[in-house]
């Protein structure tokens, strides 16, 4: 598992790399899932962890599903449609609940071609920087298939309905520009350039208060799916939880005595 997704720690960040360059990347295997999974949970157990950088290593950040054994009905995409169906659901589709339940936030380094599933991968992400040499397909259909990993979900809440109709129902690439006008990365930056204007982002959420940026997270999720009541509610308890920590009070005495502030997470 440590070999398919490599992690790295600078003081409060991670970055994890898929490690699949001769495959460009798929994340469609089963070791991939569950590195996926166990990191996850890993770092939302762990306050000190403030923010991950999600990469690819060699050229492509991923290739999304293995092709090899889509066309050879191999692994989860092997058996009846009712057991392929199981394979979605057991298989690739942990990994965006394993990432929609982590409230560290996720800053995606595309650093190549973000195809399909890794399309949606990036899409996962709260952040995304972009290499120039980075491109984005919403593929599927060009294979005579859809997002079966909640793709139509990610792009739709990234670049809203129009956008991400034109990409799944042409499947056709936008380049680091383009996604940059579009809105579906925050930043566009040369290769050599890219993991560190990554990890600078990364370090800007981490030097807040962990508390409060998982929190500003889960309420930026809440806000996709539920009306203002609901998020007014939920903001409300997440404030009055937010007043009594620890960092807060570090936050304001801080401020009032013009000093950096050292959170400890609590």
């Amino acid at each position: 598992m440590s070999d398919v997704l490599l992690v790295e720690r600078a003081d409060h960040v991670e970055t994890w790399t898929i490690n699949l360059p001769d495959q460009r990347n798929p994340i469609s295997g089963a070791d991939v899932i569950e590195a996926f999974e166990t990191h996850a949970r890993r770092v939302q157990q762990d306050l000190d962890v403030r923010c991950v950088v999600l990469t690819g290593a060699g050229k492509a950040f991923s290739a999304g599903g293995n092709v090899n054994d889509m066309r050879e009905k191999a692994g989860m995409f092997s058996g009846s449609p009712w057991e392929m169906r199981n394979g979605y659901r057991d298989g690739i589709q942990r990994i965006p609940l394993a990432l929609s339940e982590c409230e560290v936030p996720m800053v995606a380094a595309v650093n190549g071609p973000a195809v399909g599933a890794g399309c949606d991968l990036a899409m996962m992400c709260d952040l995304r920087v972009a290499s120039t040499n980075a491109w984005f397909a919403e593929s599927f259909v060009q294979l005579g298939i859809i997002p079966g990993d909640g793709g139509a979900w990610f792009l739709t809440q990234a670049i809203g309905p129009q956008k991400a109709a034109e990409m799944a129902l042409t499947g056709d690439r936008v380049d680091a520009r383009k996604a940059l006008d579009w809105g579906m990365v925050a930043h566009v930056t040369e290769p050599e350039d890219l993991l560190d204007e990554a990890r600078a982002l990364a370090a800007r959420v981490a030097k807040n208060p962990p508390h409060a940026t998982r929190m500003a997270k889960r309420l930026l999720k809440e806000s996709r799916t539920n009306d203002l009541r609901h998020v007014l509610e939920l903001s409300a308890t997440m404030q009055a939880l937010s007043h009594h920590t620890e960092d807060h009070a570090e936050a304001m005495d801080a401020v009032l005595n013009k000093r950096s502030a050292t959170y400890r997470g609590r």
